[in-house]
């Protein structure tokens, strides 16, 4: 048993002990899935032996196991079957008791159920059906963000083993020490899920922290069995949860898609989405889930939903967004990192999500003013071990700061946002964080400030992207492939790692009509989008591909010059805009045709304009006669004998 005083040990580090242990040991089966049910049968009986430590005999460990079991088992037939028994060993039995010891179950604010499940499910299950574990940090902020009150009937629509559900029941009985938290298991949370071994592991999970089994069940959300789940529309106080999501995963069949006005067809005309009238049955399922969230709650009911920021930072979702924007009020939005659902070194995901917290309300005008945030770090890397960096309690508390009106230090990690501000359907909260410090108040007299837009518009800049020749092309010749990766510091590198042949080259050469003078840009990728380099004499016969936009600037009034351009395109001013229109196409990074909204900074004074294209060109010609030199070098050491 844990003891007053004793130190909280990492749960998943103690999980990872005993699954080593149950892997090398148990005889008849190595699944995951065994090993969790079992460590589960024993957590639940460990929170019976907190309620009554009298059920524990230390030196008749496995016997006290055992026999409380079969009273959960009894006590709990809509769980277990009543010929449910613990199939671990006695010495199993007593090193994982002596493990589990350490931790501390009777802390709300762990979860340690929830810590089994990441560990032991692993990539067994979660991915298969876009199910991803939501990270407990994640999960309380989104939480926290609504806000649960005692009354509220609270709801997860994809509820997996219970996570969102635990998190906002503690967060109920934290904030509201005296609710009686089994009536409150009992009557206020549901859960939905189609997975049933996922549903009955939900309910264990409540029934061991609340003694009830609460009101969990095997089914589908979408097409909502109303014998199964009661009522459908305008129910719910509160609605949190993780959807599925996935290119690759159906929605459900065109019966069930009918009845949601998201899973149509649209065509844009303007600013409008004109419903087509045809089903879309390649729909991704987290639309759909998301207008179902929407029917569910009752009018003026709070939504935290966690979804891919594709969703609502793309122009092929702009009908959603658009619909989103008819029908409720945004609150707070906050980007994620990309590692939050990498849960380990092959589980997880790197689709970059956003959690979103709404209320179902009509908006009177587009005048939203909501919390905006953009977090780097989430507690854990790319390969999901623990880091120090966490930002996720800092936008906590900037979000309780901004909602009594205090936050008077606006940042990445917290600001007041106005969708007034923004044209379009791009909701990516980037849009809202990047551009502080970089805003139109900047601008003086002293300077034109086009955009990009508007100098192609006028034939100031000519823009083209690169062509994509295909992998078999790879390796066939000389003549360098110019992918993302090829650009850094002004200049592209001499050693192409792909190389094509110069009967490709010539095929596409007076397409790509690559001249002296142009800047090749990054527009698609991650870290490197808005990277630039400067074509030279010496890069000329080239192929550059798709993800890389070309710049060329034609004669003009502005004195605008290549060399000017490309050291306005690396500025931080520019830095700040591309990344605030930069949006997330799932686990691609894309700048799309937003590179029109940029403004360019073109002093009026044109002795400026000379001294920086100056510069530029004094940089560009060192860069050349370097290179030129390395390959005299390169070309003497051929001559070398062999």
């Amino acid at each position: 048993m844990k003891h007053q005083g004793m130190l909280s040990f990492s749960a998943k580090d103690v999980f990872v002990d005993i699954r080593n242990y149950l892997a090398g040991r148990f005889v008849g089966s190595t699944r995951d899935e065994f090993f969790l049910e079992e460590i589960v049968k024993l957590l639940f009986c460990k929170y019976e032996f907190i309620r009554d430590p009298q059920l524990y005999d230390k030196d008749e460990i496995s016997h006290s196991y055992r026999s409380c079991f079969r009273s959960v088992v009894s006590k709990f037939p809509e769980i277990f079957d009543s010929n449910t028994e613990i199939e671990l060993d006695s010495d199993s039995i007593k090193y994982v008791d002596d493990k589990i010891n350490v931790l501390d179950l009777q802390n709300m604010e762990r979860d340690v159920i929830g810590d089994a499940y990441e560990l032991f499910m692993g990539s067994a299950i979660k991915g298969q059906f876009g199910q991803f574990f939501t990270p407990k940090n994640a999960a309380d902020l989104l939480v926290s963000f609504v806000a649960p009150k005692p009354e509220d009937t609270v709801l997860d629509i994809a509820c997996g083993a219970g996570g969102f559900l635990t998190s906002a029941a503690s967060y109920v009985h934290s904030n509201n020490p005296s609710t009686d938290m089994r009536a409150y298991a009992q009557k206020n949370l549901y859960g939905v899920d189609k997975d049933s071994f996922l549903a009955r592991l939900g309910r264990i999970r409540l029934a061991s922290l609340y003694e009830t089994a609460s009101n969990i069940f095997c089914a589908d959300s979408l097409i909502w069995d109303k014998a199964t789940l009661g009522e459908e529309l305008n129910r719910f106080d509160v609605i949190l949860t993780n959807p599925p999501f996935g290119s690759n995963i159906s929605a459900g069949s065109e019966e069930t898609l009918r009845k949601f006005d998201l899973a149509h067809k649209f065509r844009r005309r303007g600013d409008q989405y004109i419903d087509i009238g045809s089903i879309n049955s390649s729909i991704p399922p987290q639309i759909v889930f998301f207008e179902q969230c929407l029917r569910l709650l009752k009018p003026n009911g709070r939504l935290g939903i966690v979804i891919p920021e594709s969703m609502i930072s793309s122009s092929k979702y702009g009908y959603v967004t658009n619909y989103l924007l008819k029908n409720a009020t945004i609150k707070a939005l906050v980007g994620m990192p990309e590692n939050l659902f990498k849960t380990s070194g092959r589980g997880g995901t790197h689709t970059k999500t956003c959690l979103l917290y709404l209320e179902k309300k009509e908006p009177i005008s587009r005048n939203q003013i909501f919390f905006a945030a953009e977090a780097k770090w989430c507690g854990h890397d790319s390969r999901g071990k623990s880091i120090p960096n966490d930002d996720l309690p800092i936008i906590k508390e900037k979000f309780s700061l901004y909602c009594s009106g205090r936050l008077d230090k606006e940042s990445n990690l917290g600001c007041e946002a106005n969708l007034s501000d923004y044209s379009g359907t791009i909701l990516a909260p980037r849009s809202f964080t990047c551009t502080l410090g970089v805003s139109v108040k900047d601008k003086t007299d002293s300077y034109y400030f086009p955009t990009i837009g508007e100098l192609i518009d006028t034939d100031v800049i000519q823009v083209a992207t690169g062509d994509e020749v295909g992998k078999l092309e790879y390796g066939t010749g000389n003549i360098p492939f110019i992918r993302t990766s090829d650009i850094s510091n002004w200049r592209i590198s001499t050693d192409s790692k792909h190389k094509i042949s110069k009967e490709t080259f010539l095929s596409l050469r007076k397409k790509q009509d690559v001249q002296i003078g142009d800047i090749l840009m990054v527009k698609d990728g991650g870290y490197l989008i808005g990277t630039c380099a400067m074509i030279t004499e010496l890069d000329t016969e080239i192929v550059y591909q798709s993800h890389i936009y070309k710049f060329r600037v034609c004669s003009n009034s502005f004195g605008l010059t290549p060399e000017y351009l490309l050291a306005v395109l690396s500025s931080n001013y520019l830095r700040a805009q591309i990344e605030s229109k930069t949006c997330t196409l799932d686990i691609i990074n894309s700048l799309g045709n937003r590179h029109r909204e940029l403004v360019i900074p073109i002093p009026k004074d044109k002795s400026i304009l000379e001294t920086i294209t100056q510069e530029v060109k004094t940089s560009i010609q060192e860069n050349v006669s370097s290179r030129k030199h390395a390959f005299a070098a390169l070309d003497k050491v051929e001559l070398l004998p062999s």
